[in-house]
């Protein structure tokens, strides 16, 4: 396999080569020959468009600078560091924004969705988590359902990376720019190195990206080493991470620019699980016993780029762009089992989304009366295949009689039927500027439609349920929303919305059965129905980047929430099975929720004539089950951040206090994480003596403390005494440096 992706990143980057070097041949070839190549006046920083989906008033922006100031190097740094309302759940490999998570939020790179993949039978999941914060050039957070521009799956709101482009390291009066990057986390032991370059020539713009992390296992407060149950440290691990990133852009006359990009983005790990080895049971001490987890995301898409040279024209901007993409993640096992299965376990449990899509939007002005239109029409389209595959070795054939555990020792087979998707959508939406009153009213709406159509396997009828084919599923929705933005003066700007969100199910939710007769089944149910949510929000935005904030209220209804519960003996029966053949239960996927969540972020900054500077936000959410009327686990506790720093032109340092209230006694959670609060210190020096170099430090949980994180903990079984397993890292220190040229 190594040699596999050494020959596939040896072979991208001969063939990057050969293509510089074309271009440069072709440039010095019509120098020669005395042709000269008209030059096109090239578009400087990317400016946002109406149809971008961050153009919202509930969205918030981290750029490269910010990233690297802060050292944000993951969607957990942006939460503590940036934006309390932002969390990771690192149990589910999902972004959590006020209450949700998984699939019912969106993450976009370069416009181009992001699947949220899970395999609940095998154990593994996520999407979010398939991008190098080193290749990017901003962070858009958007809170909330925006239904006319980012529609299914965006119910808690939308992650939107945007990587670099190669205006963004080329500086004004020059025709190449670079960077180049290292760095150093003691929480995990990790280093990484990247290094980036982009090339002008003439009308002709290219860039080339790679960099490599390699870590270990992410440190907690657990003292207890050894094998076992009691054992509290962390259980052993190594990783390695790859991305590589390439665009070529061309501009056109008349405003017009075309790109090509290609991405492959690779992460894998290793675990020793030596606290699952116990001395009499299936996996002893001085056994192999180890897990690996894969994620791998590859895509390569064709892109359009528009902006009007002047203000006559039908059509003001427009972006489109057609990509194929590929997502795949395994959860892997391999082991040597003990008792009466004694022999080598190995399993390779895969499961992966494949297709082609498109989107794209235009932006069109006009004047009627004394209001002034902005019209966006836009569009999405992706055809995929979802393929899963378990695959493995284990004594089970060698043994008879066949022991009563092999019944649920299943390989070699799909859980799922493979099934071709379909998700096609168009919006619109008008934004009215109302004279110079300062009041715009922007209404919109979406129609999303999508269709499953699983396909019969050998794989998939080798599955010991023996499943029939299910049927497939087709649905719709449209989803209205209406935006109210006042600008009462230059620093103060109100707006109210209402927006209806869609999700549509996915195919593990509607198709994969797991489970062996005597034992328990997990079935899929293919007849569900897509959830929506309908939301309120206020907010204002308050003055400029020396002085300002920001006040979010929101209340949000969701129905047909999809969850697993357990089936009665009448359901067991309605769905094709024999209750009597399962003891120890069937569940599945029902549209069986309502709920609301409701909350509150502030956020405040100001900068002083004398360097110093302080800022604060607070993130408040509260979510109810309204069947139960218990609080929804998935909601993170209040959060809160405090900091207050210095900076000259040169050199800055900065404090940070982030305080996380305890998780209610009326949630779910299994384990009731208790609050903290937690200090960071960070500095920057920029010397003059070296143009372009940042040297950035910092010393993280200054005072050692020990703390869980609510959402990592929600579904975890902690056993007494063993709590310290799930603690969080203690003190830790960064270092990055960043040369740019």
């Amino acid at each position: 396999m190594a040699s596999r992706r050494l020959r596939s990143i040896l072979t991208t980057c001969t063939a990057l080569a050969l293509l510089s070097m074309a271009a440069e041949a072709s440039a010095q070839q019509a120098e020669q020959s005395g042709t000269a190549l008209e030059p096109i006046v090239l578009k400087g920083k990317r400016v946002a468009k109406s149809g971008d989906a961050e153009n919202t008033p509930t969205a918030t922006e981290t750029t490269e600078a910010q990233l690297e100031k802060k050292q944000v190097q993951s969607i957990t740094d942006l939460g503590r560091s940036i934006d309390p309302g932002v969390n990771f759940n690192r149990a589910t490999n999902s972004v959590n924004i006020r209450g949700l998570e998984g699939n019912r939020v969106t993450t976009l790179v370069d416009g181009i969705p992001l699947s949220y993949l899970r395999d609940n039978a095998r154990g593994t999941s996520g999407g979010a988590d398939s991008v190098d914060f080193f290749s990017l050039a901003t962070v858009n957070v958007v809170k909330g359902a925006d239904s006319s521009r980012i529609g299914d799956g965006a119910l808690g709101g939308a992650l939107l990376f945007r990587t670099l482009e190669p205006d963004d390291l080329i500086s004004e009066g020059k025709d190449w720019g670079g960077k180049v990057g290292t760095g150093f986390d003691s929480a995990d032991h990790s280093w990484y190195g990247g290094a980036a370059i982009a090339k002008r020539i003439e009308n002709t713009s290219v860039l080339f990206l790679g960099s490599y992390k390699k870590g270990h296992e992410l440190d907690n407060r657990g003292s207890v080493g050894g094998y076992g149950g009691d054992r509290t440290k962390t259980n052993p691990a190594d990783y390695d991470q790859y991305n590589m990133l390439f665009k070529l852009r061309q501009d056109v006359e008349g405003g017009h620019r075309f790109g090509l990009t290609a991405e492959r983005f690779r992460f894998d790990k290793d675990i020793d699980l030596k606290q699952a080895q116990t001395a009499t049971g299936n996996y002893r001490p001085g056994g192999k016993h180890t897990s690996g987890e894969d994620n791998e995301r590859t895509r390569v898409s064709l892109d359009y780029e528009y902006e009007a040279p002047g203000t006559d024209g039908l059509i003001d901007a427009a972006e489109a762009t057609l990509y194929w993409q590929k997502q795949e993640r395994v959860a892997s096992q391999d082991s040597i089992r003990f008792g009466s299965l004694a022999g080598p376990f190995i399993r390779n449990n895969e499961i992966s989304e494949a297709g082609f899509g498109f989107n794209g939007f235009l932006d069109s002005g006009f004047e009627a009366g004394s209001v002034n239109h902005t019209v966006t029409l836009g569009t999405s389209l992706f055809f995929s295949k979802a393929e899963q595959y378990s695959s493995g070795v284990d004594s089970c054939d060698t043994i008879i009689p066949t022991p009563f555990a092999c019944s649920m020792l299943h390989t070699n087979q799909s859980d799922m039927p493979d099934v071709d998707s379909s998700k096609v959508s168009v919006y619109a939406q008008d934004r009215m500027v109302f004279g110079d009153s300062g009041f715009s009213l922007t209404p919109g709406i979406r129609f999303d439609w999508y269709d499953h159509s699983p396909k019969d396997t050998p794989a998939y009828l080798s599955n010991p349920a023996t499943p029939v084919l299910p049927n497939g599923s087709s649905d719709s929705a449209f989803s209205p929303k209406i935006l109210a933005e006042y600008q009462l003066n230059k620093d103060v700007t109100l707006f109210g919305q209402w927006a209806m969100g869609f999700r549509s199910p996915t195919s593990n939710e509607m198709y994969l059965t797991y489970g062996g007769v005597g034992s328990y089944l997990s079935i899929g149910n293919p007849d569900l129905e897509p959830e929506t949510s309908n939301g309120f929000e206020v907010g204002a935005r308050l003055g400029d980047d020396d002085f300002g904030g920001s006040v979010n209220l929101f209340y949000n209804r969701y129905r047909n929430f999809i969850d697993s519960r357990s089936y009665t003996s009448d359901e067991i029966t309605d769905a094709g099975y024999n209750p009597a053949d399962f003891p120890f239960g069937v569940t599945g996927y029902q549209n069986i929720a309502r709920a609301k969540i409701y909350g509150a972020e502030f956020s405040v900054h100001k900068s002083f004539v004398n360097g110093f500077n302080t800022r604060a936000g607070l993130a408040f959410t509260r979510g109810v089950n309204m069947e139960t009327d218990q609080y929804l686990n998935s909601v993170a506790p209040l959060k809160a951040i405090v900091g207050i720093g210095y900076a000259t032109e040169t050199w800055g340092v900065d404090a940070l206090w982030t305080g996380v209230k305890g998780v209610s006694d009326k949630s779910t959670a299994s384990f009731k994480a208790p609050g903290d609060g937690l200090v960071d210190l960070t500095a920057w020096w920029e010397p003059q003596q070296v143009k372009g170099l940042s040297i950035r430090a910092g010393i993280y949980n200054v005072f050692d403390r020990k703390y869980w994180d609510a959402l990592n903990t929600k579904d975890a079984n902690v056993t007494p005494g063993a709590e310290d397993y799930f603690t969080e890292p203690g003190r830790s220190f960064k270092i990055s440096l960043t040369q740019r040229f």
